[in-house]
């Protein structure tokens, strides 16, 4: 089973932080009167959601390193594996038979990197848009460029020799 690239860290720590920023303003906003019945910025009410969210900073990159270390991939005779998942575990075997199209998408975060997604879409897939990866039963976020372009050769001619009975 192959890794993806480890500079994915960042791109599954930036959506992670994203993903929180409205809780840190729901917070901040429930501050505005403690503040205003004050009549003064202290710094002592500052301090709670400062350390609340030094610590979900922190959070956030321990989980993007074990997101990191749980996504696998694999390319095996007849099948495209993958697997993915730091509590809640998915296995993806996506028979080269049922392959419609592979996709390459590189959005901003990922070219600031040099990394792409690999989409994978089946035939009679019929999953909802989520968050790695739109309407692909199969997606490999953060792999690199050329990597990305290689294993998408690799699959077009195993999906090319299933259909063709080689």
């Amino acid at each position: 089973m192959e890794k993806l690239s480890p500079k994915v860290v960042w791109i599954f720590f930036v959506r992670f932080l994203f993903a929180g920023l409205f809780i840190f303003a729901v917070l901040f906003w429930m501050l505005i009167p403690i503040i205003l019945a004050g009549g003064i910025l202290s710094g002592k009410v500052f301090l709670f959601p400062a350390a609340v969210f030094v610590f979900y900073v922190l959070f956030c990159y321990g989980w993007a390193k074990l997101t990191y270390r749980f996504w696998l991939y694999d390319i095996t005779e007849d099948t495209f594996k993958m697997e993915h998942g730091v509590i809640w575990k998915r296995y993806v075997s996506i028979p080269y038979e049922r392959v419609q199209n592979i996709d390459i998408h590189r959005g901003v975060m990922a070219r600031i990197f040099g990394l792409s997604d690999l989409r994978i879409q089946t035939a009679g897939f019929g999953g909802a848009q989520g968050r790695y990866g739109a309407w692909a039963e199969g997606n490999l976020p953060g792999i690199k460029r050329e990597k990305a372009e290689q294993l998408r050769e690799e699959l077009i001619s195993k999906v090319k020799g299933t259909k063709q009975g080689l």
